[in-house]
């Protein structure tokens, strides 16, 4: 289908909102260990990987655009709106940006950001008393500010799948499994008996509603 001007190839784009995202969590997770580097580092590769395809080269487009032109000849693959995938595999009608998965999208970014703010605030105090960061979000899960980085993680996917992002996110996920296994390890040498209660009364990552309404 015809175009005006393609919506891709505007690196500047790519450079600003990718500086912009990545910056924005730094300021909110403020990473001081390689831990928390590796961590970091990570999720800003997954934030450059997506602006690119959004501003940049739209891998996935391009690699998809037999079939796409095939089921929806109607459209137009170098638009911007052709970008988003999952408002064009639902069929949804007029502007994406309206669509449910969008609007989740920005629920989950909201409630990621929110939640890394609270659990780094709860975390850099717990850590300057030598203490067990077990108050906020930590009273209801043990690893908050992983959990946030998976709703905005799941957030930007909402928004802009793409093929090379689809695929970071289950090794992200997994990546984080294996370090709360690992924090959880050196939390529990370092605490010891005070670490194994607050275990046994904290998930590690899904909320106990049922019985924090009981208790409440």
């Amino acid at each position: 289908m015809s175009h005006d001007q393609s919506a891709y190839g505007l690196w500047f784009l790519v450079a600003i909102n990718s500086a912009i995202f990545i910056m924005f969590t730094y300021s909110f997770f403020k990473p001081a260990t390689a831990r928390d580097w590796r961590t970091f580092g990570a999720f800003s590769a997954f934030i450059v990987a997506l602006f690119v395809e959004m501003y940049g080269f739209p891998l996935t487009i391009y690699v998809l655009s037999g079939w796409l032109q095939t089921r929806y000849p109607g459209l137009d693959l170098l638009s911007h709106n052709a970008g988003h995938l999952w408002s064009t595999l639902l069929g949804e009608k007029g502007n994406p940006h309206f669509g449910i998965l969008h609007i989740a999208s920005y629920v989950a970014l909201a409630c990621g950001f929110y939640l890394l703010s609270s659990a780094w605030q709860v975390l850099y105090h717990a850590q300057r008393r030598n203490t067990l960061a077990t108050a906020g979000p930590y009273s209801v899960i043990r690893h908050p500010q992983y959990v946030a980085f998976v709703l905005i993680l799941l957030g930007f996917l909402f928004h802009w799948p793409t093929l090379l992002t689809l695929l970071m996110f289950p090794v992200l996920v997994a990546m984080y499994g294996r370090l709360t296994v690992t924090e959880e390890a050196e939390m529990r040498d370092r605490f010891g008996a005070d670490f194994e209660r607050y275990v046994q009364g904290t998930p590690r990552f899904f909320p106990h509603w049922r019985q924090r309404s009981s208790a409440s």
